[in-house]
């Protein structure tokens, strides 16, 4: 199989597995509320989190995560190189954020951009994840310790993996600004001091 077909079949499929929402099909088995009625409007695992409790969340994170392994493992497996794995995982991210299933209206992206870095690049996954961690144990706001994830990974990845291959540097950029911009109305609740913490009440707040 040529190298352009493998492109355009990775893509797609990546795309596809990522277009399944998670947070959609859990609150629904759960009998659970519209998700883009409620929070943040959003699919993803935060929403459901703040809408459904800490349970039925970490069912979607979970379910988006496996989304992002199984993409970038697919990328893997069938060029047996990185730029497969990072293909197939970012296009996963853009079908979790614009699932073609669901009028393109799906997540950030956060739960399955954390599991297309851990199979990329293990090493600055491993360290972004933990900084995330504290960052989010200590301030409690998921949304600013998705960014940080997202921007330090980057930052290590370019440093350190790319070796001046514009394919690493880009990739890695696209992965950070997809989510940042995904972000951007919590950017301004939190320049604002109104971005809810971890366990506060959930609002019915634009996102």
């Amino acid at each position: 199989m040529s190298v352009p077909v493998q492109c355009v079949l990775l893509a797609i499929a990546g795309y596809l597995l990522g277009s399944i929402s998670c947070g959609l099909i859990v609150a629904k088995l759960a009998h659970g509320p519209n998700l883009y009625e409620v929070g943040s409007h959003s699919t993803g695992a935060s929403n459901v989190l703040r809408s459904m409790g800490v349970k039925w969340g970490l069912v979607t994170f979970l379910g988006d995560y496996a989304k992002g392994l199984l993409a970038a493992g697919l990328g893997w497996l069938v060029t047996g190189e990185v730029w497969g794995a990072m293909l197939g995982g970012l296009m996963c991210v853009i079908g979790h954020n614009w699932p073609v299933f669901y009028g393109f209206k799906g997540g950030k992206g956060v739960a399955v951009s954390t599991a297309v870095a851990l199979v990329c690049f293990p090493v600055p996954a491993l360290i972004s994840y933990a900084v995330t961690i504290a960052v989010i144990a200590l301030l409690r706001y998921i949304s600013l310790g998705s960014m940080i994830f997202v921007t330090l990974y980057g930052i290590l990845v370019i440093v350190t993996k790319a070796q001046g291959d514009w394919r690493v540097i880009v990739w890695a950029i696209l992965m950070a600004v997809i989510c940042i911009a995904r972000h951007h109305a919590n950017i301004g609740r939190l320049i604002r001091g109104e971005e809810r913490r971890i366990g506060q009440r959930i609002e019915d707040e634009k996102a």
